[in-house]
């Protein structure tokens, strides 16, 4: 999932202490002019008189800490081994913490989540109220009036300019104290966000970005101005930011729902269409400009309504460019995507094509931006859940499961609502019951008996309630596996101990 462009910060655990240091960056974004006395003297004397983060501001930024039990994926009732993560945080309104989702990734009966307050030696036990792993962001809560004595939320402000003076201030692995480090603003875009492959707002800052500083806010005057979570591989001087759009987007969807997906998505695919030969194909006059469909997936909302060649001229009323960009602020511009996705699912969005060289609109209702292809989302961090019969051992499909296996062929599927729980062969152990089925390993059942599977519980029902002489399940890519049904259920018993 690390491209050689970007990497997710690694969580890390250290000390605080109330020394804070200012560290000033050397490198700059790829591409980007570096500043110097002789070149830009304006800009270094703006950067050398920008008030530092105020002591208070500091106070409400916390450590955090995770230990957490690792279970097989494949083999579920066997432990791996144990890991410990940490990283940054901070206090928002409501008294809450807000970090990012990887620091507290793991979440399972087996995992334990502590926070640590600037200056002092006590570890508060936290809860994990909220995490979304699509905008990579967490809301933890702390049940202690002590912890909360004293400590003032921090405020969000507005994207920042480009070259605006910010500070990133956490918990990096680099030293034992809180470390403050300055730079600016280089750039706004839509990014690839690791933890879950979706593109969102980021922000891009110079300022170095180390592991633990993840969950960190980065601050401009006395405003939060988004959380650090991570940089572009090799260039660790260039931090990546989640932006406040994104964050309040995630708090008050969180505040709204139960459900963890709050972005919306048209789930279709999109070309450019700078190109003047195929613009002249579609019948667009040259002032037109807009963007080829290419595939709109069965479970989009635009499904049955909008067509594969129609051109989206248009979103709620925003023109798009021929090179997939809207107008943004000022003169920048940004990708049509971002518009999208801070609606949230179930949100109608008027959207203006062209489609035979005659214009229409639609209002389409949106779909959650999906944390994984084809993966359950619901599940993805409980104690694993298994069911063996046959010496076939069935577990849920989670992202956990597609991270350690690497199931390509998972992520090139087409887009299906993640609130559905897919049941996959993890391991077949030897027996002669099974004799010539070793290889449907990783295989998702979709049919017992000829009942579509609903989840593990139904698979198991489904087994269990079995009338007839022979078990049948049907397989993806067309594959069926037959069993008898008394002689499984012995060897159930005989082999593994194991009884229906």
């Amino acid at each position: 999932m690390v491209s050689r462009y970007s990497r997710a910060l690694l969580p890390t655990v250290t000390i605080s202490s109330r020394i804070a240091n200012i560290v000033l960056p050397f490198a700059l974004t790829r591409g980007r002019k570096i500043h110097t006395m002789s070149k830009d003297e304006e800009w270094w004397k703006k950067i050398e008189k920008s008030p530092p983060v105020d002591e208070l501001m500091l106070e409400s930024v916390v450590e955090v800490f995770t230990d957490s039990t690792e279970y097989s994926k494949v083999k579920p009732w066997q432990t791996l081994n144990q890991e410990s993560y940490g990283g940054s945080g901070f206090a928002i309104a409501g008294k809450k913490i807000l970090t990012n989702a990887h620091v507290v990734e793991v979440m399972n009966d087996h995992t334990f989540v502590h926070v640590k307050r600037h200056g002092s030696q006590v570890k508060y036990k936290a809860k994990v109220q909220k995490i979304a792993h699509e905008c990579d962001l967490a809301i933890l809560e702390i049940d202690s009036d002590e912890f909360w004595k004293g400590m003032n939320p921090l405020e969000f402000g507005d994207i920042p300019p480009l070259n605006e003076i910010v500070y990133v201030v956490g918990y990096p692995e680099a030293g034992e104290t809180i470390c403050v480090t300055k730079g600016v603003v280089t750039g706004v875009k839509t990014g690839n966000y690791l933890q879950s492959s979706t593109k969102l707002l980021t922000i891009q800052i110079d300022a170095t970005t180390n592991d633990g500083n993840s969950g960190g806010p980065v601050i401009t005057g006395n405003k939060v101005v988004g959380v650090v979570f991570q940089d572009l591989g090799d260039e660790k001087s260039t931090g990546v930011v989640i932006p406040t759009p994104i964050i309040r987007h995630f708090i008050t969807g969180a505040e709204e729902s139960s459900h963890n997906a709050v972005f919306g998505s048209l789930v279709l695919s999109c070309q450019s269409m700078e190109n003047a030969q195929i613009r002249n194909h579609f019948k667009m006059s040259p002032e037109t400009t807009g963007i080829l469909i290419n595939k709109i997936n069965s479970s989009s909302g635009a499904h049955k309504i909008l067509r594969k060649d129609d051109i989206i001229l248009a979103i709620d009323g925003v023109p798009i460019g021929n090179d997939e960009t809207c107008p943004f602020r000022n003169e920048e511009r940004i990708s049509f995507n971002h518009f999208i996705s801070m609606k949230k699912p179930d949100e109608k969005i008027l959207v203006k094509v062209l489609r035979k060289g005659k214009e229409h609109e639609y209002n389409i209702s949106l779909k959650p931006v999906s944390e994984t292809t084809h993966a359950s989302a619901t599940i993805l961090y409980n104690l694993p859940s298994y069911y063996i019969f046959g010496g076939f051992v069935f577990v849920p499909l989670t992202k956990s499961y597609i991270d350690d296996l690497s199931l390509e062929c998972v992520l090139n599927d087409e887009y299906k609502i993640t609130d559905e729980q897919q049941v996959i062969i993890s391991q077949v152990m030897p027996d002669d019951i099974n004799k010539g089925y070793s290889n449907f390993k990783d295989l998702q059942v979709e049919k017992v008996n000829g009942v579509k599977v609903k989840n593990l519980k139904h698979l198991r029902e489904l087994i269990e309630g079995c009338c007839g002489k022979d078990l049948r399940l049907d397989l993806e890519n067309d594959k069926v596996m037959v069993l008898n049904y008394e002689s499984a259920k012995k060897a159930n018993l005989r082999s593994w101990n194991v009884t229906i």
